[in-house]
């Protein structure tokens, strides 16, 4: 196998490692000549809200606190993650080949696997439910002979930051900041844990797609869905937007840092250096045992190059 281990872990999506060798970035993407820019996007007038959580359920070292207010400028964000059927007009357009392509593997969950590849893959330290398959990647979840067929309208997986930034730039966009990302996704709501309020299942009806069950064992799939659900599943927050937490977790625009400051900012950007890019929202994986980062103010990060089964992105654009 020729996936290299990661030095450290990360709940959720393990990064692809130090050992890995750099791969040159791909050819630039040639510019969108499709659809309007504003279709299929919400356009916020941005505001000012409480940013960050001091939630008893933060993982230490995420960086979600302290509460801060932050005021965004006006900006359009897509409704939903961008879409399999999206990528591959991207990539019909242009001949792009991510990051996963070209390492040659990316990260499956263990329990997508077939009997073979688990004795033939290893796990990455401290998580053993993910594997490094070879062949593995956005049209190809699973590894050789998965597809992508009938998930047309499930979110692109296996894409790395560097995929999202290229996919972007293509279509006249980019990748929200995590302000934007935080403002657009508490949909007005005031320092509530989710999108929709504080209870997880109001009135006992799941509003997002996460593990149920005993992880990383059993997924009772209560919610409807065990992998990854089309990306206009379950009911829209107050701005429009659909499944900002659960399903995949997003890359934003930001580098990571777990330290921010309690003073008012206006667009803040996330700090100038640092090799890791911020992911928002959870996952089809997130489940309260280990991982309860499907709240809204929830975060991780990875290194831009890393890439697995349940990351995606959406895009945003300036008004």
């Amino acid at each position: 196998m020729t996936a290299q281990e990661p030095t450290v872990s990360a709940c959720c999506a393990a990064p692809r490692g130090a050992a890995a060798p750099a791969l040159p970035l791909a050819a630039p993407p040639k510019p969108a000549r499709r659809k309007p820019l504003g279709k299929g996007m919400v356009t916020l007038h941005g505001g000012t809200f409480l940013m960050g959580n001091e939630d008893e359920r933060a993982n230490p070292g995420d960086g979600e606190g302290p509460v801060r207010e932050v005021t965004v400028s006006a900006f359009r964000i897509d409704e939903h993650a961008v879409t399999n059927a999206q990528f591959a007009t991207f990539v019909k357009e242009t001949g792009y080949v991510t990051a996963a392509e070209r390492f040659g593997w990316s990260y499956v969950f263990a329990g997508f696997l077939a009997p073979e590849l688990m004795r033939t893959t290893r796990a990455p330290a401290g998580t053993p439910w993910w594997r490094g398959v070879e062949g593995a990647m956005w049209r190809a979840p699973e590894g050789p002979g998965s597809g992508v067929g009938d998930r047309a309208r499930h979110p692109v997986t296996h894409v790395s930051w560097d995929d999202a930034s290229a996919y972007a730039a293509w279509a006249g966009k980019r990748l929200p900041t995590e302000a934007e990302w935080e403002f657009a996704a508490r949909g007005g709501l005031e320092q509530a844990r989710y999108p929709w309020g504080d209870e997880l299942t109001p009135r006992g009806h799941w509003r997002c797609n996460i593990w149920q069950g005993e992880f990383p064992r059993r997924n009772t799939g209560e919610d409807g869905h065990v992998g990854t659900a089309p990306v206009d599943t379950y009911r829209p927050n107050a701005y429009g937007l659909y499944n900002v937490v659960g399903n995949v977790w997003e890359w934003v625009a930001d580098r990571f840092t777990a330290t921010h400051d309690a003073v008012p900012a206006t667009d803040p950007r996330g700090p100038a250096e640092g090799e890791n890019r911020v992911m928002r929202g959870g996952s089809y994986l997130c489940h309260d045992s280990y991982c309860n980062r499907y709240r809204v103010a929830a975060r991780t990060s990875n290194t831009p190059d890393s890439s697995s089964g349940n990351c995606g992105f959406r895009c945003a654009a300036d008004t």
